[in-house]
């Protein structure tokens, strides 16, 4: 499963290259508003030692880490969910996504224009989330004037959206985006179905220069913001962070060392958006391959074999399942298992993170 973001904010401000740096994908950077024409799509494998320390044992002949995908969406710009810039067609990217990466940009550049004229995080951010709120506005609209002529034939179900829209509408032309809302069952239910923007949780990303790896004053305002929000915040140097994905991880290790950087970009940004969405990590160990799979909190033993394979799940009878500690305590699976160390799992047993499973299945 993994995770899907899509990295946002205004042209000009890093994006591509905080893309290539996450996901190593090489898109094209320019300094120009609109380089990347089609969002670009990359994958990054989440660094996970409790994998590298199961192949030490197992000695598999291929090692699979689990991933995040990353989107990188064009700039948008003031006006956008009117057409302005690439307008709606660029909104329309964010809504497949699960967590919205907000690029900020904290640094001064002669040489790379601003497109507003100078560098202002409090007003760029709120440039983008007022976009996204005026598209969820509009979504709002359209699917309140169909609900209107269900009600009319008294349809309670029509009724009962109608309700949560407007308090959806009030909400949003006060300025607040909806993932700063308490939201209810039902309430969360209809923001899936129309799938609004302004309820993504975001992950600021203040990106400074080279000489900031730290922060600087302008990364403070993104951080005071996320504050407030309630929302994670991760400051890097793009730059930086391109440079250490291209090195191999002897290289990459000394280079953080030197920086004073105990983990790149990527490995914070993984941990923040599987914290947020609910994610652990389940592995399978076998002399073929071991690997992490992404699964949701709350993932009962059958689901996560459909992760798998479908065939998996159809054909479920059992999951064989090992403590990652216990596992690597009794050095591997036979010491595990002859310890008492291996429990018996049915379908509806809830899987828990570092659970090492084999699951029996026939069709």
């Amino acid at each position: 499963m993994g995770f899907k973001c899509g990295i946002v904010g205004l042209p000009n401000v890093g994006k591509s290259t905080t893309f290539n740096a996450l996901s190593n994908a090489n898109a094209e950077s320019s300094n120009f508003p609109f380089c990347t024409i089609d969002p670009n799509v990359g994958i990054a494998t989440v660094k996970d030692e409790r994998l590298y320390k199961l192949a030490e044992l197992v000695k598999p002949k291929k090692v699979t880490p689990p991933t995040v995908e990353f989107v990188d969406i064009a700039g948008l710009v003031k006006g956008a969910s009117k057409g302005a810039g690439l307008g709606n067609k660029f909104l329309s990217h964010i809504r497949d996504v699960q967590v919205i990466v907000h690029v900020v940009r904290c640094f001064e550049d002669e040489d790379i224009v601003h497109t507003m004229g100078s560098v202002d995080p409090k007003r760029d951010i709120e440039v983008i989330d007022l976009e996204l709120m005026l598209a969820d506005l509009q979504t709002i609209e359209n699917r309140t004037n169909k609900l209107i002529k269900q009600a009319k034939t008294g349809d309670k179900k029509a009724k009962e959206e109608l309700e949560i829209l407007e308090r959806f509408k009030k909400f949003l032309e006060e300025g607040k985006p909806l993932r700063q809302q308490m939201l209810d069952e039902r309430e969360k239910d209809v923001i899936k179905e129309l799938r609004l923007l302004s309820a993504k949780p975001v992950i600021y990303v203040a990106n400074v220069s080279e000489d900031d790896i730290s922060g600087n004053e302008y990364s403070k305002i993104v951080e005071e913001i996320a504050k407030k929000e309630n929302a994670p915040v991760i400051v890097l140097s793009s730059k930086v962070e391109e440079q250490i994905s291209k090195l191999d991880d002897e290289e990459k290790q000394e280079f953080m060392e030197m920086l004073g950087i105990k983990e790149s970009g990527l490995d914070r940004l993984a941990k923040i958006g599987y914290k947020m969405l609910g994610l652990i990590t389940f592995f399978t160990a076998g002399p073929k391959e071991v690997r992490g799979w992404t699964i949701k909190q709350g993932t009962t033993a059958k689901e996560a074999a459909g992760v798998i394979h479908s065939d998996i799940e159809r054909g479920f009878i059992r999951a064989e399942i090992i403590k990652y500690e216990d596992y690597i305590a009794c050095g591997g699976e036979k010491e595990a298992k002859e310890k008492g160390l291996m429990h018996l799992e049915g379908k509806d047993y809830i899987m828990q993170d570092g659970d090492v499973v084999y699951f029996r299945f026939n069709v």
